[in-house]
């Protein structure tokens, strides 16, 4: 393979495998360009006849290493970092330099480097942004340039994007508007793509699109490196999005494109606008709603009260909490619940009070799951227009809490103590990420319940000791789901992602419970096994895109060939000029 003045390893157009290992890749570049190219560059692991042939001599120490050589160093050096912010900007630059290192170094400590290099480290590094900058990834699209769209997204640093990650920065986790700032979740999200589902990185494309920031904070910070501007609002946005779209479109058509930490005001209406255009899909929305459904699953199994009979209180109404619900309807349903019925038995609680039919303050998602105000008229309430959260858990008396506000310390002792008078085995998930959004801590949820709450976080935590027992803590994380979402969809060839995809990836996941088999286990399996979780997602994807009719029949064998030669493994291959 010849690369110009892209620069990249670019992967074989079907499959996204990367060149076998008894094959020497062809690179055009020599010399310091080669080794300032982060996809080709391998530092010491060049080899003396590499290094003659592609103008290497004299531009690197002469002992050769290999990358199971150069472990070892880049690992003490991550280790030396005394802050986790350092220690994401050390990866980081690592990532800019060396990226098949980059990633075999992540791959051999993910379960120590994810928090890292996502949440919850993420966050304060978006927060941060502008003063930690190092070097540019992907394309950064700011609304002025608005008319040089198709120039923008020629100028990709390769031609063959497969997964395109995109963010307008206003939603950042539990953060809120952090500008250009939130770039930093697209390249976090495709780094796991990559080494949980093997996507081959020269097909990814981090998008931030730049249409100003309401946060006068980053307005006034002389470093800010965004469009100094209030946010783009109306018909305006919109029509910026639109031609963002159609761009996508013609550029990278084979693409699938995941919207990521936009407002709730967007979130929700560019899913429908254009999930039946392209082959796109929400992940705070589905792909939130899909891990939660996991989780939920295996704690039905071990409560032994199957899903379709729970009642499911929500903190929360925004994009992810709407997902979530849809996604737990869905299953409902497939248990055999009638569709209102499932609605029926979600309750959502807002910043206001109880989502219910007598408010007349409710936007459109949240009016599918108004309760009836008869179902809550004979309550014994202080206020019955302000329905609280306490006052919700005490007459529904639900099985499972879940928690999507960003309200730390939301799911109070009075509530889960109310909670667990009516319910042997209560589900608790504070999902609202960073750590410090989180509705709760475990070691209290355990201790509230006398130790019977099934717990999982949108964080990670440390195990809690109780009863004499460690308990782990299962992390309800999106990596779970997302990356063998794109998988799937690469090697099923699906032209588009539905709603049942994502049960399906739900009910993949949720056969990983280590609590199946151990009460103090989690609910969630560890990140160490995220690759061989996405490769089993991807299949269970596969299908269910053929059984949609989005995707080609295959047998189910044919269909996981395909998803293991799909999946790349970060290894250096032999050059030739």
């Amino acid at each position: 393979m010849t690369t110009g003045k892209k620069r990249v390893m670019r992967p074989d157009s079907e499959t996204q495998a990367v060149t076998p290992a008894d094959q020497r890749l062809t690179v055009s570049l020599t010399g310091q360009s080669l080794i300032e190219s982060p996809l080709l560059n391998k530092g010491s692991a060049f080899t003396f006849d590499e290094r003659r042939d592609l103008g290497l001599l004299g531009l690197l120490p002469a002992n050769i290493t290999t990358i199971e050589e150069q472990l070892p160093r880049t690992y003490a050096s991550f280790l030396q970092k005394t802050s986790d912010l350092e220690r994401y900007i050390y990866l980081a630059s690592l990532h800019d330099r060396n990226e098949v290192l980059f990633y075999r170094l992540l791959s051999e400590h993910i379960a120590e480097m994810a928090p890292i290099i996502y949440t919850p480290t993420v966050g304060l590094a978006c927060q941060q942004y502008s003063h930690i900058y190092r070097r540019p990834r992907g394309l950064y699209l700011a609304y002025p340039h608005r008319d040089q769209l198709d120039t923008m997204l020629s100028n990709a640093p390769s031609p063959d994007v497969r997964v395109i990650v995109v963010t307008d920065g206003e939603r950042i986790l539990g953060l809120g508007d952090l500008g250009v700032g939130g770039m930093g979740i697209p390249i976090g999200k495709l780094a796991l793509y990559t080494i949980c589902a093997g996507i081959h990185p020269a097909t990814t494309l981090p998008i931030m699109l730049d249409v100003g920031t309401n946060n006068r904070e980053l307005l006034d910070d002389p470093l800010y490196l965004g469009w100094r501007h209030e946010r783009v609002r109306g018909a305006d946005y919109d029509a910026f999005v639109e031609a963002f779209v159609q761009g996508v479109m013609r550029h990278f058509p084979h693409a699938i494109l995941q919207w990521e930490d936009f407002a709730k005001q967007h979130a929700g209406t560019l899913l429908e606008r254009y999930r039946d255009r392209l082959c796109t899909f929400n992940d705070d929305i589905q792909g939130t709603g899909a891990v939660t459904l996991a989780g939920l699953l295996s704690a039905a199994d071990l409560s032994g009260i199957p899903l379709a009979a729970q009642r499911i209180v929500i903190l929360g109404a925004g994009s992810a909490a709407i997902g979530i619900a849809d996604q737990i309807v869905a299953a409902m349903v497939d248990q055999g619940r009638t569709l209102a019925a499932a609605r029926a038995a979600i309750w959502l609680v807002d910043s206001q009070s109880l989502v219910h039919a007598g408010r007349s303050d409710l936007e459109p998602a949240k009016q599918i799951y108004a309760q009836p105000f008869v179902a809550v008229a004979d309550w014994a309430v202080e206020r019955p227009e302000r329905i609280t959260l306490l006052e919700v858990v005490e007459h529904v008396h639900p099985h499972a809490l879940i928690g999507t506000a960003a309200q730390p310390g939301a799911f109070a002792e009075l509530v889960v103590r109310a909670m667990a008078r009516h319910t042997a085995r209560p589900v608790i998930f504070p999902l609202s990420n960073p750590t410090s959004k989180s509705e709760a801590v475990p070691a209290d949820l355990l201790a509230w319940t006398d130790g019977r709450a099934l717990v999982a976080t949108g964080s990670p935590f440390p195990p809690v000791s109780y009863g004499g027992q460690t308990i782990t803590i299962g992390q309800c994380n999106n990596v779970f789901i997302f990356p063998g979402v794109g998988l799937g969809v690469s090697a099923s060839g699906a032209r588009r992602v539905t709603d049942t995809m994502f049960v399906a990836a739900a009910r993949a996941l949720s056969l990983w419970a280590p609590a199946r088999h151990d009460p103090t286990a989690p609910l969630y399996p560890s990140l160490a096994q995220a690759r061989a979780i996405s490769q089993h997602v991807a299949v269970a994807v596969g299908l269910a895109a053929m059984r949609a009719g989005v995707a080609e029949p295959l047998p189910e064998a044919e269909l996981a060939e395909r998803v293991r030669a799909t999946m790349w493994e970060p290894r250096y291959v032999p050059y030739t000029h």
